[in-house]
């Protein structure tokens, strides 16, 4: 049996430690607001907090998890008020097809933490997720926008 603290609640999840943290997260916690995209780390679309740092999770091995604080899309809002980044994209008008924007979100929400006031430089070296749907330009103006918050 696997305990993990997820979004300040711990689950414990009968689970091969070598499972992706995604599949726990999705399939046995039920949280499924952390999306599948490539499996290799590449697109970003699952990443998630832990211990606040930006982790792809389907490529982090349950293991690994164990004992940290992980935080998904659901868990970043907090008393009901919406993190500045998701505030940020509402009023930028950011999502098209919305798939990889939670994990766009949880990966600008983890730069602004190390980084308050990135410049386009920081972004583009922090930000690899990918947008299929190509919202770059509204991507930047939100991050901006939610530095200032």
């Amino acid at each position: 049996m696997t305990r993990l603290a997820i979004n300040g609640t711990v689950h414990e999840v009968n689970i091969d430690p070598d499972t992706p943290l995604l599949w726990a997260i999705r399939e046995w916690v039920g949280l499924t607001g952390t999306k599948y995209g490539c499996g290799i780390a590449q697109c970003g679309a699952c990443t998630v907090h832990v211990d606040g740092v930006a982790v792809r999770s389907c490529a982090f091995p349950v293991r690994t998890a164990e004992g940290k604080q992980i935080t998904t899309i659901e868990g970043l809002a907090t008393n009901g008020a919406l993190h500045a980044v998701q505030q940020a994209w509402i009023e930028h008008d950011v999502p098209q097809c919305g798939y990889c924007q939670s994990g766009m979100i949880m990966a600008v929400a983890a730069l602004l933490k190390i980084k308050r006031k990135p410049t386009d430089a920081d972004i583009d070296e922090a930000i690899t997720n990918i947008c299929r749907c190509g919202t770059y330009q509204q991507v930047r103006a939100a991050i901006h926008t939610a530095a200032k918050a």
